[in-house]
């Protein structure tokens, strides 16, 4: 599974309450913001799909779920400003330098299926192969001079 990655106390207590609370749907409880937020750095860290999420963090739907709504509502983007107003830091440079950064192989973007290979016969030839006249370095010389 790998080791898993968590906070610490000092940490989760400034941002923890950066999260909205979250309440039970239905008869079943809320799970802890904590559990899941630690879930989605373990997806951050490892690159790897949701559906590999280990089980030590909750059901990896119920976590993306979670990811997902927090999103579309701005929580990530609340949580950085104010972390960054803590820290008195300008964030208007922060970027992600994308030569480093590593896409899983599902993300690179080939399309399904077998393509057939093309020959070197079959492409379309741009000019004839004696298309040039039989020169000599000389003759190059004698036009620039």
């Amino acid at each position: 599974m790998g080791e898993r990655i968590g906070l610490s106390d000092e940490e989760w207590a400034i941002i923890g309450a950066l999260l909205p609370p979250e309440r039970g749907r239905g008869c079943r409880p809320a799970q802890d913001n904590r559990l899941y937020f630690e879930g989605m750095m373990w997806i951050a860290r490892t690159g790897s799909q949701w559906r590999h999420l280990p089980d030590d963090y909750g059901k990896w739907n119920s976590v993306f779920r979670r990811y997902r709504r927090w999103v579309t509502t701005g929580v990530f983007d609340a949580m950085l400003e104010t972390l960054a107003e803590m820290v008195e830091r300008d964030t208007t440079a922060d970027m992600i330098d994308s030569t480093v950064v590593r896409a899983h192989h599902c993300a690179i973007g080939i399309k399904k299926g077998h393509r057939k290979p093309r020959r070197l016969a079959d492409r379309a030839v741009v000019s004839p192969p004696n298309c040039t006249p039989d020169a000599t370095p000389g003759d190059a010389l004698s036009v620039l001079s």
